[in-house]
């Protein structure tokens, strides 16, 4: 088994006034040639959007751009002609393929919104632009992982990404022990972003907004030290 932690404070900051932003990885002007992805990881922000700001219409081409609300909501319009206001317990995603421009804008005037941004490099390229949300919070249960997004073509019941990736979330209540099993024999890695509290994977302790990388094995052995929430990011390597 083979490991690499991101703790917190190392992360890439920046306080744009209307965006205050931590980056996992290499991103705009934060640069480090030892943290430029995970595996198809390629992206993990931690934004928090003033009220009345947000990203206006801006382009991508050729990524898996999803995105994950934890307080407030984003009103999102892109243009394949969507208009959708997501939140908490929501998620989203989106493949921009051959090109589209999208923007996420925080609408409430009185309350900050908080998202992942995460990109995945996809598994195939200009393809068709496409977007889709669903609601999550009905698919976590304590002391549980569940899978909130998977790889194309998906069964139906979650959204879906072009690429040989799992999304899932665990909620668990302190002294929950489980093993993560990858999905596949043929994954990269798996990378661990702690939400909220403390938790033991791998035998390493992270505290909220740490980062775990684990390759090299097929599970993951977890321990919750205190109520904890964790996003679990399951990819295979970039060729």
């Amino acid at each position: 088994m083979k490991t690499v932690l991101h703790k917190a404070s190392t992360r890439g900051f920046f306080d744009h006034g209307w965006l205050k932003t931590h980056h996992t990885f290499s991103f705009a002007d934060y640069y480090d040639p030892e943290r430029v992805h995970f595996g198809a990881l390629r992206v993990l922000n931690d934004d928090r959007v003033a009220p009345g700001t947000g990203f206006g219409l801006h382009p991508h081409s050729n990524m898996e751009i999803v995105t994950i609300p934890l307080s407030g909501a984003l009103t999102h319009g892109d243009s394949m002609g969507h208009s959708e206001t997501i939140g908490h317990g929501m998620i989203q995603v989106m493949s921009a393929g051959r090109g589209l421009r999208h923007s996420e804008m925080n609408k409430d005037l009185n309350r900050n919104a908080e998202l992942l941004q995460i990109w995945v490099i996809p598994d195939r390229e200009h393809v068709e632009p496409r977007y889709e949300n669903a609601v999550i919070a009905d698919l976590l249960r304590k002391n549980r992982i569940a899978t909130i997004v998977e790889p194309y073509p998906g069964n139906g019941r979650i959204p879906w990404i072009y690429q040989q990736a799992w999304f899932s979330i665990g909620k668990l209540e302190k002294g929950t022990e489980l093993v993560y099993p990858f999905h596949s024999d043929k994954s990269f890695g798996t990378y661990i972003f702690v939400l909220s509290g403390d938790i033991e994977a791998a035998g390493i302790e992270l505290s909220e907004r740490d980062g775990l990388g684990v390759s090299e094995t097929q599970e993951i052995p977890l321990r919750a030290v205190t109520d904890a929430q964790i996003l679990l990011i399951e990819v295979p390597d970039i060729r």
